[in-house]
């Protein structure tokens, strides 16, 4: 998960609007969605473990 952030921060920076952000913004805003995706990811994790579906 954390390469396809990287990917698409790397994507950003050549192309598109980030390319005209600062750099230090540009990390902030990496920094942030990561731990989002990696809050939702335990939250998922955790919900399957004490929810079992079968």
């Amino acid at each position: 998960m954390l390469f396809l952030v990287a990917a698409l921060l790397l994507l950003g920076v050549v192309m598109g609007t980030v390319a005209h952000a600062p750099l230090t913004f540009t990390l902030v805003t990496a920094a942030v969605i990561a731990v989002w995706l990696g809050i939702f990811a335990l939250r998922e994790r955790h919900s399957r473990r004490h929810n079992p579906t079968h």
